[in-house]
């Protein structure tokens, strides 16, 4: 998904001759952290709520404060998630997309963003949920894959992270099912550790059902 196909048109822009008493309405109105400001088609930049709110005169007009218009903005060809990136770079719940050419086209809300997000990662599907870690250098796909495919149970999203307390490598396997404890198990036997593990717990230990086979069969 390109960050062109999400463009909400419904986000209102400035102009350099709108008053900040309105800029500042917008924000509240619409709930933004940062609006665009176009002088005449052309995009100049976001201003933020905070640069708005430190003015008291709300007659005075954008133009008058363009220095805090920062030139910023996301190509419209790119994935979402540089989007996402840079929402969190810049703190703001608004992403302004141009193309090419340097032409406005809109911008991308960061409810928007959530909600790809949230079909990206697989979030609206049904499954179990595995954390696992390991040493970086240890991090194989294909033995992950295996172990997994080997319980009869397929990946429907991985993603990856660092432990910024230990360094470790911290993998996340959304599963389809919901049954993962004996996914679980193989893992451990092949020495990853289980941070978290969430889904139905419908597995027994072998040995521990034999026995229990057994004091039924001698009380026949």
């Amino acid at each position: 998904m390109l960050t062109s196909e999400l463009i909400d048109q419904n986000i209102p822009r400035l102009q350099l001759h709108d008053t900040i008493g309105k800029a500042k309405q917008l924000i509240n109105d619409f709930k933004l952290t940062h609006l665009p400001v176009i002088s005449e088609k052309k995009y100049l930049g976001l201003i933020s709520e905070d640069d708005l709110l430190d003015f008291d005169d709300d007659k005075a007009i954008i133009e008058n404060i363009n220095e805090h218009i920062q030139l910023i903005y996301v190509p419209d060809d790119v994935h979402f998630l540089n989007a996402i990136g840079f929402c969190n770079q810049y703190e703001s719940n608004i992403v302004p997309v141009l193309d090419k050419e340097a032409v406005f086209i809109g911008v991308i809300t960061a409810t928007e963003l959530l909600k790809m997000l949230g079909e990206f990662s697989g979030a609206n599907e049904i499954g179990g949920i595995i954390v696992l870690e390991t040493e970086r250098i240890h991090f194989s796909l294909s033995e992950i894959s295996r172990i997994v495919e080997s319980n009869d149970c397929t990946i429907l999203h991985l993603n990856t992270m660092t432990n910024v307390s230990n360094g470790a490598l911290q993998i996340t396997l959304h599963l389809n099912k919901r049954e993962i404890a004996a996914v679980a198990a193989t893992f451990q036997r092949f020495e990853y550790h289980i941070v978290h593990q969430f889904g139905f717990d419908k597995f027994e230990d072998r040995s521990d059902t034999n026995f229990r086979n057994l004091m039924n069969y001698l009380e026949i």
